[in-house]
């Protein structure tokens, strides 16, 4: 996902990921580095797919989401649901 994930951009996403969730994979992986912000639509639209995964025995993953998103779900009370996929921590 590129720029941001709101109520304009939401709809094709929800097609594309419905499209993705019906072929049945295991994991299904959103990459999230390049999205900026994501909002309440955004959020329902990532709910749902997380709830058809889990009845079809796969898993949602967010890739690297930016840390403008993840304050967003965190705010929101729904980090918790997602399985989130951070960069690794730098070598010291």
């Amino acid at each position: 996902m590129t720029g941001p994930l709101t109520v304009s951009t939401v709809e094709v996403w929800s097609r594309v990921l419905t499209r993705a969730v019906a072929t049945g994979p295991a994991r299904l992986i959103i990459d999230m580095t390049a999205c900026t912000s994501i909002d309440t639509s955004a959020m329902v639209t990532l709910l749902r797919v997380h709830r058809q995964m889990e009845r079809s025995g796969g898993q949602l993953v967010l890739r690297r989401p930016t840390p403008d998103v993840e304050r967003m779900l965190y705010v929101a009370r729904v980090d918790h649901v997602f399985t989130i996929e951070r960069p690794p921590a730098p070598e010291r």
